[in-house]
């Protein structure tokens, strides 16, 4: 037990250090957006090509596109931002099976901490873009609504992109939760959903707008 304290001690610094490399690499590509998205998508798919078409579309605006940096969906928004001529992130988390980084991202952060990750995710980001995928998605999707619902994160857009794989979501979120009294009605405004990547363009643009402005602040008269 004491050999295993010892070494849980030591994982601090290791923690540590992907903190700061992710701070230093990613601040300097602040605003981007982060694409989260199945690692299986399969090239060719729907998917992929949504997935293409929206982080082109951001990237032609001017925003750098931070994806999870494996194959499938993170793939296909890492060669639209190539494609855009915007920067291509990659953040890749090491695992021991499916998760490689892909050759359309320029710049690649390894990662051994999912937490670590995350923190990237929404440090440098001004919007969120959701696509389809499996639980490691989901995971993401979620933790960055209940960040924006407890206000532990900038409040900047967070879309579903694929009605048809979220419509049936959401449709339990309203039934099951919301009926429920788990969540508030104004939560459901947490987050978009749209099939358009023009729309998705169009949302993130405002986001970043809004953004720039500043919190409004009241005084008493």
């Amino acid at each position: 037990m004491k050999d295993l304290r010892h070494k849980d001690t030591w994982q601090v610094f290791r923690i540590m250090a992907e903190f700061v490399e992710g701070f230093e690499t990613l601040a300097p590509y602040y605003p981007a957006v982060s694409v989260f998205g199945g690692s299986r998508i399969a090239p060719g798919s729907e998917t992929y090509r949504l997935a293409q078409e929206v982080a082109t579309a951001l990237a032609k605006e001017g925003f750098a596109v931070i994806t999870g940096g494996g194959p499938g969906a993170m793939e296909a928004a890492n060669a639209g931002a190539k494609e855009g001529g915007a920067p291509s992130i990659g953040l890749n988390i090491k695992l021991p099976f499916e998760q490689a980084a892909n050759t359309f991202a320029d710049t690649v952060i390894e990662f051994d901490y999912f937490f670590a990750r995350k923190v990237m995710f929404v440090k440098y980001a001004c919007a969120l873009i959701c696509l389809p995928g499996g639980f490691g998605t989901l995971d993401e999707t979620f933790e960055c609504l209940t960040l924006k619902q407890t206000g532990k994160m900038k409040d900047f857009p967070v879309i579903l992109v694929g009605s048809e794989y979220w419509g049936g979501l959401v449709d339990w979120i309203r039934a099951q939760i919301l009926d429920r009294g788990l969540v508030s009605p104004e939560d459901m405004d947490l987050f978009r959903v749209t099939d358009s990547p023009s729309e998705v363009v169009e949302i993130v643009k405002q986001g970043w707008d809004h953004m720039q402005q500043g919190p409004v602040v009241q005084t008493r008269s």
